[in-house]
């Protein structure tokens, strides 16, 4: 055995002459070790509880003020913070900008990486990465992906005194009707595109709306006849409650694979493919773009974030969904839960850009411009 033992610095490390010692030294190894121990393992919490208590976390979201990301923040600020240790104030910042682009630029060149910067990115931006838009400073790939509240699953819908009776209309259409979008970020801009590469043909997009009210607004006038919003929005919100009422819409294709029982006369994206007979290629292409669907509105953290921070923040995050007052005021806001977590999405992202160059040859002149 070796004949020495540990001592508290700064006293001489003193020959042991036989196990009488040995077994003497041993209480004191062990109290001197549990000591060790706990000066390392126990500041942990308190440290994470010290960091937080007194600051304040921003949450940067990539679109207008009033829009659902947007709202989906206000909501998570006012109680995710009861889950997070030393309870620091939450606030949202928005910071739209070239289709989410900004947003995602600041989260990954400016914002500092302490754990009090969160970004909520808008879930078709990871196209822009792919396509190689100049203007994309970010590599999704690094983001620390937080969780996110929901997953979109995107109606087209359209005046019901419109010719269009189903979608077959449209693509047989010489002269197809036209649908209102804020910009490439819109659910109507994209969805349009995967009818465009999977069914081969599209609606005509009238693009530069103010936000979603200002389509609708367009529906109304009969400036524009047609949209892609969210199935929940779209059943659960005004005007569409009111025109879904009054027979003023027809709902004409789900972009997700399987129908959903709330519309169960609405037939999906792949069913379409499957009679249509969609090349492989292009079914990859289209299956590029509908994966966003999945991604909902994703808050991400900072590349270079600690692990304790990340962890700290993927832990409140997932108590938020069965915090009783968020699910109360989840029911009172009328907005749609159906989370994912930060793994979950990490490997979608993973995934998602993962994709091989033919894919990216198509993608590039659908959202050119």
């Amino acid at each position: 055995m070796n004949s020495k033992y540990i001592v508290p610095f700064g006293q001489e490390q003193p020959q042991v002459a036989n196990n009488t010692t040995i077994r003497a030294t041993v209480p004191l190894l062990s109290a001197f070790l549990f000591f060790i121990v706990s000066t390392i393992a126990t500041p942990a919490h308190a440290q994470s509880t010290s960091f937080y208590q007194g600051k304040t976390i921003r949450i940067i979201v990539g679109t207008t003020s009033g829009s659902l990301y947007d709202q989906w923040a206000q909501v998570l600020v006012r109680t995710m913070t009861k889950h997070i240790p030393g309870q620091p104030k939450m606030m949202v910042q928005n910071m739209p900008g070239i289709i989410g682009i900004v947003a995602a630029n600041f989260g990954y060149t400016v914002a500092p990486p302490d754990g009090l910067t969160l970004v909520m990115v808008q879930r078709h931006v990871y196209i822009e990465q792919l396509i190689e838009r100049k203007e994309v400073k970010f590599d999704l790939r690094r983001f620390h992906w937080i969780g996110s509240p929901d997953k979109s699953v995107p109606l087209l819908f359209i005046r019901a005194d419109s010719p269009y009776r189903t979608v077959d209309d449209i693509l047989k259409s010489a002269d197809p009707p036209k649908c209102g979008a804020s910009s490439r970020s819109d659910l109507t801009y994209s969805m349009s595109k995967v009818m465009e590469v999977a069914l081969g043909g599209t609606v005509n997009l009238v693009v530069g709306y103010s936000g979603g009210s200002r389509v609708n607004a367009g529906i109304e006038s009969g400036e524009v006849v047609c949209r892609v919003t969210s199935l929940d929005v779209h059943l659960d919100r005004e005007p569409f409650q009111n025109w879904n009422k009054t027979g003023f819409v027809r709902h004409l294709l789900l972009f997700r694979r399987k129908r959903d029982p709330r519309v169960s006369d609405v037939p999906t994206i792949y069913e379409l493919m499957e009679q249509k007979r969609t090349p492989e290629l292009n079914r990859r292409v289209a299956e590029a773009i509908l994966a966003g669907n999945q991604l909902g509105r994703p808050m991400v953290a900072p590349p270079g974030t600690s692990p304790e921070a990340v962890k700290i923040l993927r832990e409140a995050y997932t108590k938020v969904f069965s915090d009783p007052d968020f699910l109360a005021e989840v029911k009172r806001s009328r907005i749609y839960l159906d989370p994912s977590s930060g793994v979950e999405l990490e490997d979608l992202v993973r995934q998602v850009m993962d994709q091989p160059s033919e894919v990216i040859a198509r993608l590039k002149p659908l959202f050119a411009g």
